[in-house]
Formats: C-alpha cells, sequence, structure tokens
C-alpha cells in the first residue's frame, strides 16, 4: 500500500533498511511509549486505534509499549503484557491491521524490577500496596529506587531462573502474534539495568561485582530470547548509555556489553539513557542522546538506533546523513503527530504514499 523511498530526493531517512529477512520501507522508527491503558495486561482498542495510527501515518517499524514478562514485572497494574496466552489474540488484532498498512511491528520486553507496582502517572505517584492492588518488588538486591518506591527484595538464583524463562516465553507468544521484532528493555532503570548498573547492583555472587557478573542477567535472557526467537528475525536491545550520575553505568560499559550482544545475534542497540536513578543530573536538549549512537556506530558492528528530542525532519536525516545512527525513533514528536512520517517525506522531498484511504487528501496547498 505504501513506498517508502525517492531516488530523486536522495533521503537516508526515507530509504530502507535490511535486518535479516526484514525490510523496513523506511527508517522512522515509533519509540516504545508506556500508556498505562490496559486491563489484565490485554490489549484493547485503544491499543488498536494509537498504534494502527502510527501505520497510517508511515512509520517504518512501530515498537509496542513495554509488555511485562510477568505480571510482577508491570510497572503499574495498567501495563500491557505478555505473560499469557489469553494475552496473544488482543495484540495479535494490533499487528495484523498494523501488517495491512505496510508497516513492520515489534514488541519490547519488560521487567520493571524495584521499579514496579507503581501507579499509573495520572492516578498518583510512587508505590501501589499490596492493599491498593499492588505486589511484592523484587531486584538485584534490597535498594530501592527512591523512598517513595518499594523496597525491593533481593532476587534469589531462583527468581533469576524465573525471570528468564518468562522472557523466553514471552517471546513464544509474540512469535505467534506476528510480531517482526522483539526489543529486550534493559534500560530507564528497569530490571535488566538495575542489574548492569554498579549503582542498584550491590550483589556479591555471579550477578554482581565484575562487568561480566552485572551483565550476566542481560546475556541470559537475550540466549533465552534469541533461542526461541527465528534466526531470520532481528533481536533488538534497548540500553541506556549512562546514568547520568557519578560512578554508574556509562558509555564505555554500555560499548563493551553490546559487542557481547552481536556475539549473542543481538542486531539492533536501541541507545537511550538515565532513568536509574532519582539522582540522576541529565543535560537535556534537541538531539542529545545522538553522540551515544555515534559511539556505538564508530565502535561496534551493530545497526544502532538513536532516539531523544528528535522533532524535526531534517535534524532526523542529518543524523542519517552524518552516519550517527541507522534508524531514528520519535516518541512524543509522534504523539503531537502520528503522521509525522507523511510530512517529514514532503519536507525532504522524498516519496511515502499514504494509504488508499487518504489520497484524495493529495499534497497539501501551499
Amino acid at each position: 500500500m505504501t513506498s517508502s523511498r525517492s531516488e530523486a530526493s536522495g533521503s537516508l531517512l526515507f530509504s530502507p533498511l535490511r535486518l535479516g529477512q526484514l525490510t523496513l520501507k523506511n527508517r522512522v522508527v515509533v519509540s516504545p511509549m508506556c500508556m498505562y491503558s490496559s486491563d489484565e495486561g490485554l490489549a484493547n482498542d485503544f491499543h488498536l486505534v494509537h498504534l494502527g495510527s502510527f501505520a497510517l501515518g508511515g512509520a517504518g517499524l512501530i515498537l509496542t509499549e513495554a509488555a511485562a514478562v510477568s505480571p510482577e514485572g508491570r510497572i503499574s497494574p495498567d501495563d500491557l503484557g505478555l505473560w499469557n496466552d489469553q494475552q496473544i489474540g488482543p495484540i495479535a488484532r494490533v499487528v495484523d491491521f498494523v501488517h495491512q498498512q505496510g508497516s513492520l511491528i515489534g514488541i519490547q520486553l519488560a521487567h520493571a524490577g524495584r521499579k514496579a507496582s507503581t501507579f499509573a502517572p495520572w492516578k498518583g505517584s510512587g508505590l501501589v500496596t499490596l492493599e491498593a492492588g499492588g505486589w511484592e518488588v523484587i531486584g538485584p538486591d534490597d535498594q530501592p529506587y527512591s523512598p517513595r518506591y518499594g523496597l525491593p527484595r533481593p532476587m534469589t538464583t531462583q527468581d533469576i531462573e524465573d525471570v528468564t524463562a518468562a522472557f523466553g516465553a514471552s517471546t513464544q507468544r509474540a512469535m505467534i502474534a506476528g510480531f517482526d521484532t522483539v526489543e529486550i528493555h534493559a534500560a530507564h532503570g528497569y530490571l535488566l539495568h538495575q542489574f548492569l548498573s554498579p549503582l542498584s547492583n550491590s550483589r556479591t555472587d555471579d550477578y554482581g561485582g565484575s562487568l561480566e557478573n552485572r551483565a550476566r542477567l542481560l546475556l541470559d535472557v537475550t540466549r533465552k530470547v534469541r533461542g526461541v526467537w527465528p534466526a531470520h528475525l532481528p533481536v533488538f536491545v534497548r540500553l541506556s548509555a549512562t546514568d547520568w550520575a557519578p560512578g554508574g553505568w556509562d558509555i564505555e560499559q554500555t560499548v563493551e556489553v553490546s559487542k557481547w550482544l552481536s556475539r549473542e545475534g543481538v542486531q539492533v542497540i536501541d541507545v537511550s539513557s538515565g532513568g536509574l536513578t532519582a539522582a540522576q543530573e541529565i543535560v537535556i536538549g534537541p538531539g542529545y542522546q545522538v553522540p551515544f549512537a555515534e559511539r556505538l556506530k564508530q565502535d561496534t558492528d551493530l545497526t544502532v538506533m538513536t532516539v531523544g528530542m528528535i522533532t524535526e525532519a531534517a535534524q532526523a536525516e542529518q543524523i542519517l546523513q552524518a552516519d550517527q545512527a541507522d534508524l531514528v525513533a520519535l516518541a512524543r514528536e509522534l504523539l503531537r503527530d502520528p503522521h509525522f512520517a507523511q510530512r517529514a517525506a514532503a519536507e525532504l522531498g522524498a516519496q511515502l504514499i499514504p494509504p488508499l484511504q487518504y489520497q484524495r487528501a493529495g499534497p497539501k496547498p501551499r
């Protein structure tokens, strides 16, 4: 239904990208954004319309919000999930619609760890208690994210095995639902990031201490996911490149672990930052995370996706032209304008044919 490349324009943003046996029609990616609009983890009409609008708008790849691999892995009671088979059908409906519009779709699989059992933003803040429908919070150790969050129970070896298995089981469900890719969420202070960062991981066993040990759970999960997911389809991993705090996770460790992930069959690193500690001090500005992606492009053989205050077509195009990233993910700008890809194509002189139902609108009058 759509075409994405204009030979005349030379736009990289609207050139295809091959990942395994997938071909993205353009480099515009919808970044995962939590919507806190599920009941018992089930996708519903909101998700169909919300995610479907990005497909109608022409995005090459749409990533769902974080989908919990277990009920205890939810950020809030209202999170999307893929921890049981009943959740497959409703999200498969969304997948089918996106495919009908000529876009690809992936699911982000996640466990919130010590940042779990919290209120959706418009319902409150901090911990949802057991009495209010919350649950026990787990983490690498007993350090809470902040005084307003739950006190985590340090994970046992059995807990670690259970979480790893849960990622594998959710990956199988994603395959049944028809997703084109899965993204392992190891950023923004959630469980896998908690194990990576020395600020949140004080363990003294095989999962703490050295970088190899702190990365062990992520690598265990990656092997489980890659072992289940079809070999011809890509696996993404989202990493926070820095904790923005002294003594924390940083870009050097990100580069090293990304190389290890590449050896485990990961094709794409989705580079974000922060979220691990309430003490973070982030220097924010347009494209403020792009240098992290550029560093990974320089030092690894991975496909790299950047994100963060990217709001203009020319800005996104320049990132690709400068070889700072291979894919550009947008979040809030796509909430403001789900048809960003159509607008960007017009601004860059590229061709992105809208769905048949929208073609009568024609080009915007000057």
